[in-house]
């Protein structure tokens, strides 16, 4: 489909977050929720938790990783759309994870985030191997559900829609939309309440 932009595969560097159940309150907190836009927002990812110190998000090494391994249930609580807005902001293209919010898993794929799950045993294996080698090489293949690293590689689940809507580029509304600008037009034409009425009068 001619201007949207199709998501095959996301390949780079890895970065672990340990944990389950890390909610939206955490990836973004409340007080910015206040912006007008989304912009800036990565700036912000984890910013209470990063105070302890020590976090993932802070380490150097992981500074230029787009793939996030993550634990079970990531993305629980609100539904604000901020949280995935905010970790694409930062960088993040892919989150591979236990087990995901729906909400937020969904919210993911309208932005191009793609959110894949995997057994607990293969992202532990991840994580620390990440944790050890912060350079290591990623690959997310959407087409063919698998993550492969180092020669290694393991399955992956993503929901059949989300999968088809990379797949296809309709993932992007914005991009479905204008390549669908000719067909939107001819539509328009044919709308009685659009074209043909007379000025201030009622068909």
């Amino acid at each position: 489909m001619a201007g949207a932009r199709k998501i095959l595969r996301v390949k780079g560097q890895g970065i672990p977050l340990r944990g389950d159940d890390i909610d939206t309150d955490r990836i973004i907190p409340a007080r910015f929720l206040r912006c007008v836009t989304f912009e800036g927002l990565g700036d912000h990812v984890f910013e209470d938790d990063r105070k302890a110190g020590g976090h993932p998000f802070d380490d150097p090494r992981f500074r230029k990783a787009s793939v996030l391994i993550a634990g079970r249930n990531f993305g629980c609580g609100s539904s604000r759309e901020h949280a995935p807005q905010a970790l694409a902001g930062w960088g993040i293209r892919a989150i591979v994870a236990e087990s995901f919010a729906e909400i937020f898993a969904g919210n993911g794929a309208a932005l191009g985030l793609v959110c894949a799950s995997a057994p607990r045993e293969a992202i532990d294996r991840l994580q620390a191997l990440v944790e050890r080698t912060p350079s290591l090489s990623i690959e997310v293949d959407v087409e063919a559900r698998r993550v492969l690293y180092g020669g290694e590689g393991f399955s992956l689940s993503i929901p059949d829609g989300a999968r088809e809507g990379f797949l296809t580029g309709s993932w992007d509304a914005v991009g479905t939309l204008l390549a669908a600008e000719d067909a939107i037009g001819r539509a328009e034409e044919r709308l009685p309440y659009l074209h043909g009425w007379p000025a201030g009068g009622r068909p």
